[in-house]
């Protein structure tokens, strides 16, 4: 592997991550998961932009522009204001700790300022598949292979229990508990915990995935659920991991079902299950807790979603000259230099 081309950026990478948020912050391992997110996310788009490998990126490349051209980014994969919002907040935060620690990335802070915040105009639409492109997807694996077979367990685990990626990559053995009434616990943002049943398909799968990947390992491991491996020691799979393999399985299941998006991700699971479930009666109270929201306002975007989509169904199917027409409103088995070199310096 190559030496980096800027010691300075990945030297404070490393201390951001291995010293300053898990010793002197004492912030969580989902807090910590955020910021990777966060970073590996920009790193990976700027290797894409500029054409280099991971270990050429310098300071110097990561400017205003740049930083806007991958938040817009982020919006235009499917991702909505508020993500693209966190995203900017663990950069600058970033930022703002390399430039205590190290007077000459003061200029780069600055660069960071000059990115805006976004201000939502209307309320964030939902975007969600319907239950028949969901069928679509998690039937694309092939389960005769290993990968087939824990990426369709971790697609249906992730729309089971509506989790967000990192509360679903987070998951070790010990957190699904078996019994009468089968549950996983899920570690949410700010060290919140809250347990989710699970439906006995999903349970179905976890012993046939079990079977093949945590043979040796009892029900009190605490060994990460989803890994990967690389010379002999397991590490959790990342969140790149997970979205590229989810947009792989996209690709091809919207090619069987036209209601399957264009672009599919992690969290369009999370918001499909919260939609179905609304829509089969469950009340939005219970939603809210199974989704792990804070504020049942920030639920309330389920409701308004499917009241959108009843109102562009009725426009749809009404005619240009029905008086109706005015009262209605316009519409884990690979390891590449990369993921060494994010493990060296506590990006994953």
């Amino acid at each position: 592997m190559a030496a980096v081309a800027d010691p300075t950026l990945f030297g404070l990478v490393h201390d951001f991550f291995k010293v300053y948020l898990p010793k002197q912050r004492a912030c969580s391992p989902h807090t910590i998961r955020a910021y990777q997110t966060a970073l590996n996310s920009l790193f990976d788009f700027v290797k894409a932009e500029k054409k280099v490998a991971l270990y050429n990126i310098t300071f110097e490349m990561l400017d205003n522009g740049m930083i806007s051209r991958f938040l817009d980014d982020i919006e235009k994969n499917g991702c909505g204001i508020t993500t693209r919002n966190h995203r900017l907040n663990c950069i600058r935060a970033f930022y703002s700790y390399a430039a205590k620690m190290n007077p000459s990335a003061v200029i780069h802070q600055s660069e960071i300022r000059k990115v805006p915040r976004k201000k939502p105009v209307d309320p964030d639409i939902v975007t969600f598949m319907s239950e028949c492109a969901v069928k679509t997807l998690l039937e694309q694996p092939d389960t005769k292979t290993k990968k087939g077979l824990r990426d369709r367990f971790f697609m249906l685990l992730m729309y089971d229990t509506a989790a967000r990626v990192q509360e679903i990559l987070g998951i070790r053995l010990c957190d699904i508990r078996r019994g009468k009434t089968p549950v996983v616990i899920l570690h949410g943002k700010g060290s919140k915990v809250r347990t989710v049943p699970l439906m006995q398909q999903t349970v179905d799968h976890f012993d046939t995935y079990r079977k093949v990947f945590h043979a040796e390992e009892s029900d009190h491991s605490d060994q990460f659920l989803f890994y990967v491996v690389q010379r002999g020691r397991s590490y959790p799979m990342s969140d790149s991991n997970a979205r590229k393999m989810m947009a792989a399985y996209g690709k091809t299941a919207s090619k069987l079902c036209p209601e399957v998006p264009e672009k599919v991700h992690p969290h369009l699971l999370r918001h499909s299950r919260a939609m179905h479930l609304y829509r089969h009666g469950m009340d939005l109270t219970l939603v809210s807790q199974w989704l792990g929201h804070a504020q049942l306002d920030t639920t309330l975007i389920y409701a308004y979603a499917d009241t959108e989509h009843k109102r562009k169904a009725i426009e749809k199917a009404t005619s240009s000259g029905s008086p109706l027409k005015k009262r209605l409103n316009a519409e884990r088995f690979t390891v590449s230099d990369d993921d060494m070199l994010k493990r060296l310096y506590g990006l994953t």
